[in-house]
């Protein structure tokens, strides 16, 4: 973790815990402590760690004004997108520092064997980044709830869309590890549902890989019209931009962007960017409550607009100290499961997502909106980036509860 990092992370974290100390608040009694395990110095940190921190430390000023006898601690950790640095981490968290609920773990293999140690020690797991569909499915727990995303949720949405659009056959690069695997074989399902076929994939080392040049090859030497990047972060920056080198889309080919944020396109720019599509939960722009929430977050996130990791960071954090704040702290500290169950009883309602609920596997359920880039010519204010095509209401953006294979279904 880079030293800077953890100073500004403790610093934030004193400074929350001293609210409930202001005049006329009750002293003393349990704190609720919060883990923001991200990545704070990898591939993934434009897009997660910084912003999704600030978001949660959001929620905490916001919840504990709301309930004034709410006290929060935060502390954060790097992962180094490495599944026993993460484990490790918040395996300590709850056994040293009295951690209750970890927040993040934008890492699908992070995020799954971070929701093995919450279970094991009968803590939270917040999970807004990691994107397996199995955190719902055959690796469901009764700690974890799944906010904001899954690779079901993007591969559906984002490759059907594309097929309808003439897109029918598909060549895939693919990050090397759980992610890119569990999104690429899903996709590959939807695609062949719709009417259309993949051509060929080719996986590369995560994430030690920064040159596409040999996968772009293969990908256009495939004949495919459509290009899947089952990637994420900056690995996804630098295949677009790369493909636009390669002359790809200039011969015809289309790049489906099955992970993408708001943050890829402002890092690769408009001009590079225009007419990409995918899919989200989440957009500044996209209705009055979420450019409240915006407006509230300016300042706050450095050179980044939140994207829907870190939205999905703020929404899961507000609703687990709402229950927390329901169901009283010294309570809310002595089960997870129990925690996590008041949670899917109570009805779901923020500025980010709107009113939703939680499912019974612990999938959150709300829209999935599929977007296009705009063209630099289009865009009037910065991150004004999207133009809204099609929404997915909720109980068709996931995956059916009976087909997850949830023990808790």
């Amino acid at each position: 973790m880079q030293p800077s990092l953890t100073r500004r992370g403790l610093v934030a974290g004193a400074g929350l815990a001293a609210l409930p100390f202001a005049p006329g608040r009750a002293q003393g009694g349990p704190v609720i402590r919060l883990g923001v395990l991200s990545d704070f110095s990898g591939p993934y940190r434009d897009w997660s760690g910084p912003t999704t921190l600030a978001c949660v430390q959001q929620a905490v000023a916001e919840a504990m004004a709301a309930h004034p006898g709410l006290r929060v601690e935060i502390v954060q950790a790097d992962h180094q997108n490495k599944t026993d640095v993460g484990a490790n981490t918040v395996r300590q968290w709850f056994d040293q520092r009295g951690v209750d609920a970890v927040v993040d773990a934008n890492n699908s293999a992070v995020g799954l064997a971070v929701a093995g140690v919450a279970k094991e020690k009968d803590k939270v797991f917040l999970a807004s980044g990691a994107s397996t569909a199995a955190l719902t499915g055959a690796q469901c727990t009764p700690n974890t709830v799944h906010w904001t995303y899954d690779t079901y949720m993007l591969a559906k949405a984002t490759s059907q869309a594309m097929v309808k659009d003439g897109g029918d056959s598909w060549f895939f690069i693919t990050a090397d590890y759980a992610f890119g695997h569990m999104i690429e074989s899903q996709a590959t399902q939807f695609i062949a549902q719709a009417g259309g076929k993949v051509l060929g994939a080719v996986r590369y080392p995560f994430p030690q890989t920064t040159d596409f040049s040999a996968q772009l090859l293969q990908a256009s030497s495939s004949g495919a019209k459509v290009l899947g990047l089952a990637n994420a972060g900056t690995d996804t920056v630098n295949s677009v931009k790369q493909a636009q080198e390669f002359g790809l889309t200039k011969r015809g080919m289309k790049i489906a962007l099955m992970l993408a944020y708001l943050t890829d396109i402002h890092t690769m720019g408009l001009p590079v960017a225009q007419g990409l599509r995918l899919t989200e939960s989440f957009y500044w722009d996209l209705n009055d409550r979420t450019r409240a929430f915006w407006g509230r977050m300016k300042g706050k996130t450095g050179a980044f607009c939140p994207n829907q990791m870190n939205a999905g960071g703020y929404a899961a954090t507000l609703h687990y100290l709402k229950a927390c704040a329901d169901m009283g702290m010294a309570q809310a500290k002595l089960s997870g499961r129990d925690t996590v169950a008041r949670m899917k009883a109570m009805p779901t309602d923020d500025d980010c997502f709107g009113p939703g609920s939680i499912r019974a596997d612990g999938r959150k359920m709300h829209p999935a909106y599929l977007f296009e880039v705009k063209r630099p010519e289009e865009s009037k204010a910065p991150f004004d980036y999207y133009r809204l095509v099609a929404t997915t209401p909720a109980e068709e953006a996931f995956r059916p509860l009976a087909e997850g294979g949830c023990v808790l279904a």
